[in-house]
């Protein structure tokens, strides 16, 4: 068994926090905390949907991902500075998109689109599962807020979604990774999974020699262990569990 570099068993979650409401003027808001990783997930409702959606009958949900300039120890030039988007940022908003998308009823949501900004204020690895995980809880509560303006006719959510990452460290599968497990893993992996147990995406990387299939199985079963924490804990963040 390895000796993780915090003391954690290799099961474990970092310590885990969410803050609901942390952005008090957007529609629903959440700030969430992996260990050392922060971020902060902001939920905007938007009358208008994108051109190709038009008279359609159903909305959208997109994201926009970014890293402050401080997040890491040493200082990441503003993308808006740079004149565009770096190729990592573009996937990860991709990807929490796809996350969001695959639990929402769209038709429900009418034509609205609802934009997913998630800013990652302090950086130690993870920071997609956290925003993905943080930005489920931030749509909740802004469909919250819309059926308290009477908006919507029904819930449009329609399962929960969150993210997690998992790896082999040294031979071992390890679940939710810092940076320093992360920069020496022989595999890293996220996985996004609904509450139902379903998964929207699996993303495997082996970076050294190939992995087999009981290492992937192994860390699946981990990752699926850690995201029924974070199931739990989004849900007591939303006010439907103690």
């Amino acid at each position: 068994m390895i000796q993780r570099g915090d003391g954690r068993p290799v099961d474990r979650l970092r310590p885990l926090e969410i803050v609901p409401g942390f952005a008090p003027y957007a529609e629903g808001s959440a700030l969430m905390v992996m260990g050392n990783t922060r971020v902060l997930c902001t939920a905007t409702v938007d009358d208008r949907v994108p051109r190709w959606l038009m008279g359609k009958g159903k909305g959208w949900v997109t994201a926009e991902y970014s890293m402050l300039p401080r997040s890491t120890p040493q200082r990441t030039a503003r993308e808006a500075v740079l004149g565009k988007q770096g190729g990592r940022t573009v996937e990860i908003q991709r990807l929490i998109g796809r996350a969001l998308r695959a639990v929402v009823d769209l038709e429900a949501l009418g034509e609205r689109q609802i934009i997913l900004d998630c800013d990652v204020l302090q950086a130690d690895a993870g920071t997609r599962c956290a925003a993905i995980t943080g930005a489920w809880v931030a749509l909740s509560l802004a469909f919250e807020e819309m059926r308290r303006r009477k908006m919507l006719k029904r819930d449009p959510m329609r399962a929960q979604v969150a993210a997690v990452s998992v790896g082999m460290v040294a031979g071992s599968p390890v679940l939710d990774l810092t940076y320093a497990e992360d920069s020496t893993a022989d595999v890293d992996a996220n996985v996004v999974m609904t509450s139902e147990g379903q998964f929207v995406e699996v993303q495997s990387t082996a970076e050294g020699a190939p992995f087999s299939r009981v290492s992937l199985d192994a860390m699946l079963l981990l990752a699926e262990l850690g995201l029924g924490e974070l199931f739990i804990a989004q849900r007591v963040a939303i006010g439907r569990e103690s």
